[in-house]
């Protein structure tokens, strides 16, 4: 039977997610910043439309906000993460499998349906509305490639209403010559000024060039690329999540920190946080980097930026371990009298942790197994209670260098004083 791959896409994530629980925002152009309201990370339709770019910084753009009546959002990620659970937990329910693609993107496998994928995928984008208020784009092919592709037209021309279908022949070329080359999942920017360079400028031309060209000049990834073009799906679904092969977790500062024991409640916090990750995926790290820098948009100030790697006696997710290593690595590349804006953690040397290379400097197996089942604790406490309801005394209590944002929104699904309440 053939595959029939659909993209789910929620538009507009952040700013939809907002507008769930204030209604206001409809039909008005709204902005959703990053941590310390530093640059644009979302941007409503409305916005769009009046020119307001991706990642441009918030404080060139403050009168032109004020002028035009756009509504700026401090970022709210415990609520968009809660969103986004909610809606991989009810698309994961509408089809035989699924791929959690991103935290607002899921790939759907509709082979099976008892009806047609178009219509099908409608009613998908229906219940989404329904009943988590989410509007979505779908689009269908296929492959996953063409799923995306579909999806691009799906989302950009509303004459569709959200789903574009590409599963079957007729109309797929003029979509095809439509979709520039760069658009095409997979092509980089370097990938592509190679194919424009031969006259290459769309996804229709892409697809006739013959698989030997491809494969010489673009490797086995080009040619699956473009076998998934022509049709021939070469992508399955990750049903089960890949594990990272690098975690960093880093943050621009509220205000710039100059002394050492700040910082170094930054760092343990970013640690804290990166090992998090690392233990929900059952993994552990070998290597661990720290970098500190100063704002490059200050050039008037001192400028320094320091970073250094150090390899663990052995592989773990410990955190207390890993706050250890990072703050001895802290203290080297530590520069005292420089205004640090940032500072960050990254942990390398992934494997799992049921794999991990033996060391002789490992701790014995009693030992090991009491701290995976104090961290197995403590991330189940965080999960039911809230984020950092359980937290190193490393990471501090006041975090002075974590900014709130200025116009950050209530967490509506995940604080109970923050529940919105019903007056009948």
């Amino acid at each position: 039977m053939t595959k029939i791959f659909a993209l789910v896409d929620c538009n507009n994530f952040y700013v939809s997610c907002e507008r769930v629980f204030n209604p206001g925002l409809e039909d008005i152009p709204v902005v959703v910043l990053s941590n310390n309201d530093g640059c644009v990370i979302a941007r409503s339709d409305q916005a769009k439309a009046l020119g307001v770019g991706m990642g441009v910084p918030a404080f060139k753009y403050r009168d032109f906000f004020e002028k035009h009546g756009v509504k700026v959002l401090s970022s709210n990620y415990p609520l968009y993460g809660d969103m986004s659970c909610r809606a991989m937990n009810l698309l994961s329910g509408l089809a035989p499998s699924m791929e959690v693609y991103s935290i607002d993107e899921a790939f759907l496998d509709l082979k099976g349906i008892n009806q047609g994928p178009e219509q099908y995928s409608r009613e998908i984008r229906q219940k989404m509305l329904k009943w988590l208020g989410l509007p979505v784009s779908i689009g269908i092919g296929p492959t996953k490639t063409l799923a995306k592709i579909a999806n691009r037209f799906a989302k950009k021309h509303p004459e569709h209403g959200g789903v574009m279908d590409l599963s079957h022949g007729p109309g797929l070329n003029h979509y095809l010559e439509q979709t520039p080359i760069q658009d095409v999942w997979g092509i980089g920017r370097k990938s592509a000024l190679f194919l424009r360079s031969y006259g290459i400028s769309n996804a229709r031309q892409f697809a006739k060039l013959s698989r030997d060209w491809v494969k010489d000049r673009m490797s086995v990834t080009g040619l699956e690329i473009l076998m998934e073009i022509q049709g021939i799906p070469c992508l399955d679904l990750h049903v089960a999540p890949r594990p990272n092969k690098t975690i960093i977790s880093s943050r621009s500062f509220g205000r710039p920190v100059s002394d050492l024991e700040p910082l170094s409640e930054a760092v343990a916090c970013f640690v804290a946080r990166a090992a998090e990750k690392l233990r929900s995926q059952r993994t552990a790290c070998s290597t661990l980097t720290v970098f500190i820098r100063t704002s490059k948009h200050q050039a008037s100030l001192p400028q320094y930026s320091g970073h250094s790697s150090a390899s663990l006696m052995y592989s773990t997710a410990h955190t207390p371990t890993l706050i250890r290593q990072a703050l001895t690595v802290l203290r080297k590349i530590y520069q005292k009298g420089y205004p640090y804006k940032k500072a960050g953690v990254m942990l390398s040397g992934i494997e799992p942790q049921g794999q991990r290379q033996l060391s002789f400097f490992m701790p014995d197996r009693d030992e090991i197994r009491k701290q995976d089942k104090v961290m197995e604790t403590m991330d189940r406490i965080n999960a039911r209670w809230g984020s950092n309801t359980i937290y190193p005394a490393a990471a501090g209590r006041k975090k002075e260098w974590k900014a709130p944002g200025q116009a950050v929104t209530p967490s509506y699904t995940t604080s109970w004083k923050d529940l919105p309440v019903v007056i009948a």
